[in-house]
């Protein structure tokens, strides 16, 4: 599992409210907090949690939960059903003798889930190609298995032609695949979803330098994606990415308040995070 790949969720005002309550339900950690960005420690692996716009979170992307046993699904599913919305039932499937999908009471979907084998990686970001990238789930862990080293695509599951949620049996079901040894899983969708990927999660990508942070911006822009600021872009499906040299991190969070304020305003006015730049304006 590499940390250097984290997810981010999008919060207008209640990012510590969320922050509190998922340090509850999972017992996770704050390891930093801000006004602006808390860091979670969630069972080893690192959460954002970010006050920014509003942006409304949806089922485009969920987060599976893996389970050693019945108890700890019932555990987590009983915590985030308070507030929250059941998608799908916690029953019996296929897939899982004991599994369920909830919306929480802050608008992120979990998949509670016992799995057979224990996993090391606890959460598993999964997207959901609906709509318009209905039927791109392969291609696009095609695509982002070529631009991250160590990485693979691994147990794909087809839909069978005539099920309800599919429009002709290539579209996948479910699968996973690791970019740079973090897993994700992907689906498609032939349902008519009225929702879509958006800026309510994000993956975040920790750069070592500005040759790194080169590489995945111009990659994960490429046919078709878009430059957005402070170092998001949405690549050519739509999907939110954060591209942060670990050199920002440190800039931005000086001791000396007045550099740490240089090296952000620096920031905000860019796209691209150019590390250059921030130094000189972090020195000014």
């Amino acid at each position: 599992m590499n940390n250097n790949i984290s997810p981010c969720f999008l919060y207008e005002k209640d990012a510590k409210k969320a922050a509190d309550f998922y340090c509850k339900v999972f017992d996770a950690k704050i390891v930093l907090e801000t006004e602006f960005v808390i860091d979670l420690d969630v069972f080893g692996q690192k959460l954002m949690l970010l006050n920014g716009p509003k942006v409304e979170k949806n089922a485009s992307v969920s987060f599976l939960v893996n389970c050693d046993s019945e108890d700890e699904v019932q555990k987590y599913w009983d915590q985030l059903l308070d507030g929250g919305t059941v998608m799908m039932p916690l029953n019996s499937y296929l897939w899982s003798k004991k599994y369920g999908w909830i919306s929480d009471q802050y608008g992120v979907s979990w998949q509670i889930m016992l799995r057979e084998k224990a996993v090391e990686q606890k959460i598993t970001p999964t997207l959901m190609f609906v709509n318009k990238n209905n039927g791109k789930a392969l291609e696009g862990m095609e695509f982002y298995t070529t631009i991250f080293p160590n990485s693979k695509i691994e147990d794909v599951l087809k839909y069978k032609d005539g099920d309800a949620a599919n429009e002709n049996s290539e579209n996948v079901q479910h699968a996973h695949f690791v970019i740079n040894d973090y897993t994700l899983a992907c689906m498609d969708s032939s349902y008519d979803n009225k929702f879509d990927f958006n800026e309510g999660y994000s993956l975040v990508v920790m750069t070592d330098d500005q040759e790194e942070t080169d590489y995945f911006w111009n990659h994960l822009t490429a046919d078709g994606g878009e430059e957005s600021v402070c170092g998001w872009l949405k690549d050519k499906y739509g999907f939110s990415w954060q591209i942060t040299p670990k050199r920002l991190i440190q800039l931005i969070n000086d001791p000396d308040k007045e550099k740490a304020q240089k090296a952000m305003q620096a920031m905000m006015n860019m796209k691209k995070i150019i590390l250059k730049d921030i130094e000189e304006a972090y020195n000014s």
